[in-house]
């Protein structure tokens, strides 16, 4: 699929993998775990399988929440006993997780070509608000949109629906920019177009459809819609 950068008004950005780098959270791991590279692993895929399963089975918490059980699963899977308070301790560092060097300079360079800038996330409002902070590009975007409003997590069409309708934007005027291959394909599935930021030369997957656009930063991103 190729982006048609003509159709496009609004550009709305994933946050976790995307505008931040979850794989940070190993390092709070680290000070009280000897191997944290496996946990982080399963940690994160557990996080995002829960949200798969609380979309087929109506069973919707709050993001903070699916993160919290995943990472004890992590935990408990390989047989590491922290009490809850340090548990928290390490789910807290999704609060202020690593952004990414492009970050904030693209969607500045977007905003200035013209492109209204949403986030849009799976993150409920309080992690939303506290990463966006953390990022500094609170005067960079018009607004974050979080999965809690609809109560359904990605890529469930009904939550890119909601963000059209919440960015006040023809579906189809917005390209979805996202780290994350579900997205990719839900965003599209709902009738946006979308763009996969591959940060890490990683193939992209044989199911399903292709990114109208695969870009490195954002940087790439703005040069597709000639800003």
């Amino acid at each position: 699929m190729t982006l048609d950068a003509d159709r496009v008004s609004t550009v709305t950005f994933d946050s976790y993998s995307t505008l931040v780098d979850v794989d940070a959270a190993e390092r709070a791991l680290a000070e009280r775990v000897d191997d944290p590279e496996p946990v982080s692993k399963l940690w994160r895929a557990r996080s995002l399988e829960y949200t798969f399963v609380a979309n087929a089975i109506d069973a919707y918490q709050p993001f903070y929440e699916m993160n919290r059980d995943a990472l004890q699963y992590a935990l408990d899977a390989h047989g590491i006993d922290l009490d809850p308070a340090e548990r928290d301790a390490i789910l807290a560092v999704y609060h202020e997780l690593d952004v990414f060097d492009d970050v904030r300079e693209g969607i500045e360079r977007l905003r200035d070509g013209g492109y209204d800038c949403y986030v849009v996330s799976n993150g409920n409002p309080e992690m939303l608000d506290s990463m966006i902070d953390h990022a500094d590009i609170g005067d960079c975007i018009e607004d974050a949109i979080s999965a809690d409003e609809v109560q359904t997590f990605k890529p469930a069409a009904e939550i890119y629906r909601h963000a059209a309708a919440r960015t006040g934007t023809p579906i189809d005027e917005i390209v979805h920019v996202t780290a994350g291959w579900f997205d990719v394909m839900g965003a599209q599935h709902a009738g946006m177009q979308a763009a996969w930021v591959d940060r890490k030369a990683t193939p992209w997957e044989p199911f399903g459809t292709t990114p109208d656009a695969t870009v490195e930063t954002f940087f790439d991103l703005a040069e597709l819609l000639d800003v």
